[in-house]
């Protein structure tokens, strides 16, 4: 079985033409048309519909074609294997911004303490990262749904959603101390998480909210930097809030459990799931949630009453 030959039908299985496989191999279209016939012929099956300029895939060469595709991947994962014992090796890690901005940041320099030998290059957006065109290795996604073919989506532990504000909001004039003196302030709102404040409310139906006013932000960040500001009382995540809650920038005003949402998942290739960057970066990451998780479990088992101003 011809090398190039597979490699011309897999070029032009992907791209759906002959013409552009040939610009994607540096070759001819007369070439990558003939390497196909030759695969055809040692097969034995055909593998193109031929329709005037254009070529569709027969049901032999989809099932060809995907086989081939996994291969092909298998041995581009094998190949970067291989070339990251030697060397660094650069890791592209996609996030949603708040995520980016409140945890992994400041994470980052404990990370490349540990690995100096990868290099993390960071992007966020909302937008979840198209895996596919192989530019990054990891997306972290905000309830990301079920993972797309050919993805692995790691849940990370649930995120404990409670109520939050600077300590000067809750010792001020209209002190905060149970649930239902949040009534007497402003929320804060933020409009993309899974759990807001109607969903607190519906656990504390004899607490009167006015859940029509209060400023409104469509990023964590934002929601958290106004309640350390005092602008109002947001409602967001333990595992976003953590460093403004040990620096005494927040305190959580009462007594609560939270509220529980399966958040963000940790999302790679199938076939770049072992590569030793991302094995490493993965096991380093959820290390830290876990230990995060325990913080957070006796933060709010360890809660007392706020002193008084």
């Amino acid at each position: 079985m011809s090398i190039k030959a597979v490699q011309a039908f897999e070029a032009a299985a992907r791209l759906g033409s002959f013409a552009l496989a040939a610009e994607d191999l540096a070759v001819t279209p007369s070439a990558i048309s003939h390497q196909v016939k030759v695969l055809e012929d040692q097969l034995g099956v055909r593998l193109f519909h031929r329709v005037h300029r254009s070529v569709l895939l027969t049901d032999a060469g989809r099932l060809y074609a995907a086989e081939v595709t996994e291969a092909f991947a298998r041995i581009d994962a094998a190949t970067q294997i291989v070339a990251q014992t030697v060397g660094s090796a650069v890791l592209t890690v996609h996030s949603t911004p708040s995520f980016a901005t409140q945890w992994l940041m400041p994470r980052l320099a404990r990370f490349q303490e540990l690995h100096p030998g990868i290099d993390i290059r960071l992007q966020a957006s909302v937008a979840a990262a198209d895996l596919a065109q192989g530019v990054v290795d990891v997306d972290i996604r905000y309830n990301p749904g079920p993972p797309p073919a050919g993805t692995v989506m790691v849940p990370f532990p649930e995120d404990i959603i409670v109520p939050m504000c600077s300590p000067g909001l809750a010792n001020g004039l209209k002190p905060i101390r149970r649930p239902g003196d949040l009534g007497q302030h402003t929320l804060i709102h933020s409009e993309i998480n899974i759990l807001r404040w109607n969903d607190w409310a519906r656990h504390h139906r004899r607490v009167q909210l006015d859940l029509e006013r209060g400023p409104r932000f469509d990023r964590s960040f934002m929601a958290i930097s106004a309640a350390v500001d005092g602008l109002g009382v947001c409602l967001d995540s333990l595992l976003l809030a953590e460093r403004e809650l040990l620096a005494g920038k927040l305190v959580i005003p009462f007594a609560t459990q939270g509220l529980r949402a399966q958040g963000h998942g940790f999302a790679t290739l199938k076939s770049t799931v072992d590569l030793p960057k991302i094995r490493t970066f993965r096991e380093w990451l959820f290390g830290e949630l876990e230990k995060g998780r325990d913080w957070a479990g006796r933060f709010l088992e360890a809660r007392s009453p706020l002193p008084s101003a």
